[in-house]
């Protein structure tokens, strides 16, 4: 028996479990007590028993679907099965219920989906399946892929299941019909069997009844679901008590209970789970944040329990291990030797890329590793210098295991220095790369040095990030003090914390890796041979390259791991250092007088070169990531203009970030600063840890000015000299007080105290950034005369698609919490706008909804219109605009200007907006953009038919957005604004 009146046409042959038929085989062992009793026997006879009796006893009609649970979990549902309305809940699942209620207590199509995005309606129909659930029964569980929290496919086979052929593991459990062995081992990190049998003595009881098949499926199923907490970590009784606006979506029955709403929100918004749980404070730390982004845990909760709460710093193990570690990687020189002498490394070339010289005093099996790694690294043409530097092993006849070198020896051991001096003659490379052979080069590194030096005519020499055997740094970029003594700046520290995770300009880097221009290298000679035989040379040769007009580079993204000290073999006395600093600080008076005195409190000023730039402190809600929208892509604009402004810029966030390394390292100039793993509560230490540092505070957002306004009080002696600047991003009273108008409430204040209320903090700053004049004559009226307007940067497309090459509608914009203006706008879109299209565009016009989505924003409603097509967030929005033939802005309530008008205008995509949206950007209706009224849903249809339709009208918007564009928005008057607010000439 399959559902009445439910297709089962499938577009291939994947289907084989199918969730909507009447499993005889099945049924006849799940209920063998009562049709025993019954004497009830065969397919046929089963199948009338269950439409006819099955319903009033709660029966299923296959493991796939629970009637029982489904009941439970939807009351409306079985009200309306009392009443006759829905055969049973199987019934009505299969007529209504498959696109948004869930089959089984071990599913959630909206955890589904957000795993899988890409499965939207359109994508599983063209595929051939019905619902969420078909495509997991047939592919997804097959792929291992997780339907629910609470269970984890390889979890379940872990526990002793072994695998059947031809089931995933999900129907292999549900199929199960005995009670699991200890009433069941933990499938998911989310809840603990033990512990809750431990915690509730009394539902083993039931267990032994055989009321329930473990621990978890009577979790999931009871009558009284937030009587029962799912783990020692999370408390039903103290989550209710804090989160007031959960209580009535709990009581209202929108979540099962508040562990429901804590998986689907809470988690991701760092909500205490119980009094003694802060997972806000634990995700602050670097390690957690790293596995979780990393994947190794689905969230900080998991990671919380996975861990007890307990968080481990290895740093003083790793210290601790570097004698060891140095061995180990010894070692792993001798394995790798054979196989390397097997085969043949090949340097042979005609016209070099650059020039590689290694010094060598012995250790054949570290200099073979080296050569390895090296041609590993970079494919192109080098040219490799070998000094054998009196070397009595394996190096002797190296040219024996390696083809191509150019090798120059020496009898006895000459060093480094004259070494590299004597094979300088030798180079051909337009570059010159000074290589230890105890190093390891990490992926792209040769590349990513050369992209430096080819970037910018100036860059006379690039190092990069060393990395010691035990994996804590050696250096990143080093610093000379006015005496002449030097440092490298983070030893000690793991390699991923920011301050070593930016380009900048340095005094020197460390000789195991320096990169440099050989017409400059001959130019200064190589090596001062006063420093023979050892220390200082490399340090001389930066402070000579920096003298004769050129920048020394650190590049993060060359990344070198060195064994260290493995190619010192003389002369390392104290009193060699101490003679070579003498000279060096004789050779460099000048450099030197303008370098900071030894103290540890100036390390990050002392970290740059460069003493001419402005330092910004630059502070946001969040990471300003593009994606992000709703004013983070204006923050980023800002960071990158005064990166191309010259300034040297720390970006920090008031929350700290969850994105993955991957989206932090693409998402800002890569000489950016980027604080991800701090927040507001460490604020006050950073600022006072680097007293006199910034020359300015830029505050993203009025409401964050009131979050920094008792931390800057706090910080205020480590701020002298730092101007203030508030960046208002957009005066936000107005649109609140058009929220609360449009949803019917009645406002307790006028806009004016909404305004005064607003403004509070605002006395703090030098300078207030309005984003355009409207606001800026808001804030104006309200007593501030340091008003300067700072709106949106945008390149005009010089090329984009015409009209017949365009099709669909799109809605571009990031949402971020249901109650924002963007969900509200598509809510109202959805509503009432869309439907009037129906009649009036082709039905294959689809309307594409774009942007990012945060977890807690169900969008799942729109989803099962089958002209909406949510992408969610995508790299690149080119393509998405260049596709799409009208964008719209359907904004009722917005502040400021929406960023995607002018990226979308950018693109020469003609838009349709509301009124508000026409006013706040300043352009002319009909003109420069289509406009309508936020109560008049058809004329904004009729301009989309309008612009849609008419190539006309659609050229003529194009071309005068376009022409908007390139006179109103240029990166050249951006970044002059940016100057004249910071005060740069």
């Amino acid at each position: 028996m399959k559902c009445q009146d439910i297709s089962m046409s499938l577009s291939g042959n994947i289907k084989k479990i199918d969730w909507s038929v009447f499993d005889a085989t099945w049924y006849a062992e799940k209920y063998e007590d009562v049709l025993k009793f019954l004497g009830i026997e065969g397919a046929e006879a089963l199948e009338a028993f269950y439409r006819e009796k099955g319903p009033a006893l709660r029966h299923s009609p296959n493991p796939y679907f629970d009637e029982d649970w489904y009941l439970r979990r939807y009351p409306a549902v079985a009200d309306a099965v009392s009443k006759g309305e829905w055969q049973s809940g199987f019934d009505h699942y299969c007529r209504t219920g498959s696109s948004s209620h869930n089959p089984h207590w071990l599913f959630d199509r909206e955890f589904y989906f957000k795993q899988q995005p890409a499965l939207q309606p359109a994508v599983l129909e063209e595929a051939g399946f019905r619902n969420l659930y078909d495509h997991y029964l047939n592919v997804g569980d097959e792929q291992f892929l997780t339907g629910s929290w609470f269970f984890n496919p390889t979890a379940y086979l872990k526990s002793g299941h072994a695998r059947i052929e031809g089931l995933g593991a999900f129907a292999q459990c549900v199929r199960n019909l005995e009670p699991e062995q200890g009433y069941g081992h933990r499938l998911s990190w989310y809840f603990d069997p033990e512990w809750y049998l431990e915690t509730y003595p009394h539902v083993r009881k039931e267990l032994d009844s055989g009321r329930w098949l473990s621990a978890l499926h009577h979790y999931l199923s009871n009558s009284a679901p937030t009587d029962y907490n799912p783990n020692a970590y999370f408390s039903e009784e103290f989550y209710g008590s804090v989160n007031h606006d959960v209580s009535g979506a709990v009581e209202s029955g929108n979540f099962r209970n508040f562990y429901e709403h804590f998986l689907r929100y809470g988690v991701h918004e760092l909500r205490k789970p119980s009094a003694n749980v802060d997972l806000e404070g634990y995700y602050r730390n670097a390690v957690v944040q790293k596995e979780v982004t990393r994947g190794d845990f689905p969230d900080a909760f998991a990671h919380y329990i996975a861990h007890n709460g307990r968080l481990e710093d290895d740093v003083a193990g790793l210290k601790e291990s570097e004698a060891l570690s140095k061995k180990l990687y010894h070692e792993m020189c001798q394995i790798r030797l054979p196989v390397l002498l097997n085969q043949t490394l090949d340097f042979t070339y005609d016209v070099p890329d650059l020039s590689v010289i290694i010094v060598a005093h012995n250790l054949f099996a570290m200099t073979m590793s080296a050569l390895a790694s090296l041609r590993a690294n970079y494919n192109g043409q080098m040219q490799v210098i070998v000094v054998d530097s009196g070397s009595t092993d394996g190096v002797r006849h190296i040219e024996r295991y390696v083809r191509g070198l150019d090798v120059v020896r020496f009898p006895g051991n000459v060093g480094f220095l004259l070494g590299c001096n004597a094979a300088l003659e030798k180079v051909r490379g337009p570059f010159m790369l000074y290589l230890n052979n105890d190093t390891e080069l990490m992926p792209e590194a040769i590349g990513n040095a050369l992209a430096r030096l080819r970037y910018k005519m100036k860059i006379g020499a690039v190092g990069g990030k060393l990395v010691r055997t035990n994996g804590l740094l050696q250096e990143a970029g080093s610093i000379v003090w006015r005496d002449g003594s030097v440092c490298g700046y983070l030893r000690d520290q793991r390699p991923d914390v920011p301050e070593a995770n930016f380009v900048r300009s340095v005094d020197y880097c460390a000789g195991a890796f320096l990169m440099v221009r050989t017409s400059l290298l001959r130019q200064l000679g190589g090596f001062d041979t006063d420093y023979a035989p050892a220390y200082f040379e490399e340090t001389d040769l930066c402070l000579r390259i920096h003298e004769a007009g050129f920048d020394v580079v650190y590049d993060p993204s060359v990344v070198v791991v060195h064994y260290e000290y493995g190619t010192s073999s003389f002369m390392s006395g104290a009193s060699m250092i101490a003679r070579n600093q003498d000279v060096f600080r004789r050779k460099h008076t000048a450099y030197l007088r303008q370098k900071s005195l030894n103290n540890p409190r100036m390390l990050i000023k002392a970290r740059f070169s460069r003493q001419d730039q402005k330092r910004i402190l630059f502070i946001e809600d969040r990471l300003p990531y593009r994606f992000l929208g709703s004013g983070f892509t204006r923050s980023n604009d800002i960071v990158r203009s005064m990166i191309a402004a010259g300034c040297q810029v720390t970006v920090y966030p008031v929350f700290r970030p969850t994105e993955s390394q991957e989206d932090i390292c693409m998402a800002f100039p890569d000489q950016t600063e980027v604080i991800w793993d701090r927040e507001l509560p460490e604020l006050e230490d950073f600022i006072k840890s680097r007293a006199g540092y910034y020359d300015a505070i830029w505050i993203a957002r009025t409401h964050n000015a009131d979050r920094l306004a008792p931390v800057l009080m706090d910080c205020a002696d480590a701020l002298t000299g730092t101007m203030v600047i508030i960046d208002t991003e957009a005066v936000s009273a107005p649109r609140e007080y058009r929220k609360m108008e449009l949803r019917g409430q009645t406002p307790e204040n006028t806009v004016d105290d909404l305004l005064k209320h607003e403004f509070r903090h605002l006395f703090m700053a030098e300078k207030i950034i309005a984003v355009n004049s409207k606001d800026s004559k808001i804030l104006n009226a309200h007593g501030f005369s340091n008003v300067h307007v700072l709106g949106h940067l945008q390149n005009a497309s010089t090329w984009s698609p015409g009209w017949e090459e365009r099709r669909n509608i799109l809605f571009l914009g990031a949402m971020h919490d249901q109650d924002s203006p963007n969900v509200d706008s598509l809510a109202w879109f959805s509503g009432e706008v869309l439907p009037l299209l129906d009649d009036r565009l082709p039905e294959d016009v689809k309307f594409t909804v774009c942007g990012y989505v945060n977890p807690r924003v169900d969008l799942t409603p729109l989803l099962n219109n089958p002209r909406v097509v949510v992408t969610g967030r995508v790299e690149d929005v080119t393509p998405v605009y260049n596709s799409h033939r009208v964008f719209v802005a359907p904004t009722r309530y917005a502040a400021g200007i929406p960023y995607k008008l002018h990226e979308a205008a950018a693109h020469g995509i003609p838009i349709v907006a509301t009124d508000i949206l026409c006013e706040q950007v300043g352009w002319v209706p009909g003109e420069d953009m289509l406009c309508a009224s936020i109560s008049d849903a058809q004329g904004f249809a009729d301009a989309i038919v309008r612009l849609y339709e008419d190539k006309q009208m659609w050229e003529k918007v194009h071309v005068r957005e376009l022409k908007r564009i390139s006179t109103e928005n240029t990166q050249e008057n951006y970044v002059k604004a940016i100057k004249e607010i910071l005060e740069i000439s």
